[in-house]
């Protein structure tokens, strides 16, 4: 065995949680992502997806992908950058820019990548990233690609802000980079004080919309538009593997910005291009985010439903204001033991433990669609009452 292979060998944490009968990953779904998957022949209702909108399954978003794949083929076998680039690709960026407020944007093919090249390459050596502590993983790995300083503030805590843009130097590039909505905590970026400090300081602002789209702001234009800052942010990106019920990303910016990224970010000239399929269901989605404004009214009902539920049952929900509930936990196995025993009563939940948060705030994420029934909500909730009870986590 090889020096590499007998490091990874110690790693035992899965086989662990696999022999106590809680380890909660890699379920198999044999059904569409909807509020009811089939997990070994067994209809177990779903809380554990991002699909806000519940478009997954949507006739239209179905039918435009089988139409994409019947003209286009299944892949585009290139990059963007060299034979890639499908007329529904710019057709698709065009409709994304005028839709979150931006000049011109392009689109990779996982949200994922979106941060990790543009993030890497926007700033030099001298210059500076300012990031919150909690941003997503994507958001981390872009700025571990690059050669600029980084600066981590607290948490939402504009105090903590404010201190880290202060050690830049002036004249040199400052990029904050914040999620609109956090996707583990479900609360919201304090975006008009983010902007307000922007300005005094000289930097830009790069929003990441993943959580936000479909969900905040006018018919779903996220974070920025629901507070109005559209314009003073610098940087919007967004992912299609929520709302939009399909799989990539992209980012908006103005059209210089835009320029540079298509000829310097790496995950997008040296990535396969998005394909057809992904493509067309998420100008499908588009079409319906825009013309089907009941969805969105119909989550936030379900939401403020579900926040006054956990809130009189007793449950730690944090700051959250968003269809993404964090119940917190604190404890790796217990919340293990829970995810099972949910899934046990029919729910299917998603834990969230150490290393993705410190071990002294792991929590289950409960997390809605605009296509669950208060019926549904109604069940989980008792479910999740009885469970708590009996590990005295509320009264």
């Amino acid at each position: 065995m090889t020096i590499l292979r007998e490091k990874l060998a110690k790693y035992d944490e899965p086989q662990k949680a696999k022999a106590a009968g809680i380890y909660p990953y890699f379920r198999e779904i044999e059904s569409d992502q909807d509020t009811e998957v089939l997990i070994n022949g067994k209809k177990i209702l779903m809380f554990g997806s991002n699909a806000y909108l519940g478009l997954t399954n949507h006739p239209k978003v179905k039918q435009a992908a089988i139409d994409a794949i019947k003209k286009y083929g299944t892949g585009c076998a290139g990059s963007r950058f060299l034979n890639g680039t499908l007329d529904i690709h710019v057709d698709l960026e065009r409709r994304l820019a005028e839709f979150v407020g931006k000049e011109e944007a392009i689109t990779f093919s996982t949200g994922f990548q979106v941060n990790a090249g543009v993030i890497s390459c926007l700033t030099g050596r001298e210059d500076f990233i300012i990031w919150d502590e909690l941003d997503h993983a994507s958001i981390i790995a872009g700025m571990r690609m690059s050669f600029s300083t980084k600066l981590k503030y607290k948490h939402n805590d504009m105090d903590s802000l404010e201190k880290q843009l202060r050690k830049c130097e002036p004249g040199k590039v400052k990029l904050i980079v914040v999620d609109g909505v956090f996707s583990m905590e479900g609360d919201i970026a304090n975006l008009p004080e983010i902007v307000r400090l922007a300005k005094e300081y000289d930097a830009s602002v790069m929003v990441d919309e993943a959580h936000g789209i479909g969900v905040l702001g006018n018919q779903g234009r996220g974070t920025c538009e629901h507070f109005g800052v559209t314009g003073d942010v610098d940087l919007i990106m967004g992912t299609f593997s929520k709302s939009f019920a399909s799989l990539g990303g992209f980012i908006a910016s103005d059209s210089d910005t835009i320029n540079y990224l298509r000829h310097h970010a790496r995950t997008y000239i040296f990535s396969a291009s998005i394909t057809p399929a992904s493509v067309a269901a998420a100008n499908a989605a588009l079409d319906i985010m825009l013309t089907e404004p009941e969805r969105i009214e119909h989550l936030w009902k379900l939401t403020d439903y579900a926040l006054n539920g956990f809130r009189n049952m007793g449950c730690e929900i944090g700051n959250t204001t968003t269809p993404i509930i964090p119940l917190f936990i604190r404890d790796n196995n217990l919340t293990f033991t829970i995810v099972r025993e949910l899934f046990e009563a029919g729910i299917f939940i998603n834990p969230v433990v150490s290393p993705a948060v410190p071990s002294q705030d792991t929590l289950i994420r409960f997390s809605l669609m605009a296509t669950h029934t208060f019926e549904q909500l109604d069940y989980a909730l008792d479910a999740i009452r009885r469970v708590f009870k009996n590990h005295n986590l509320i009264s």
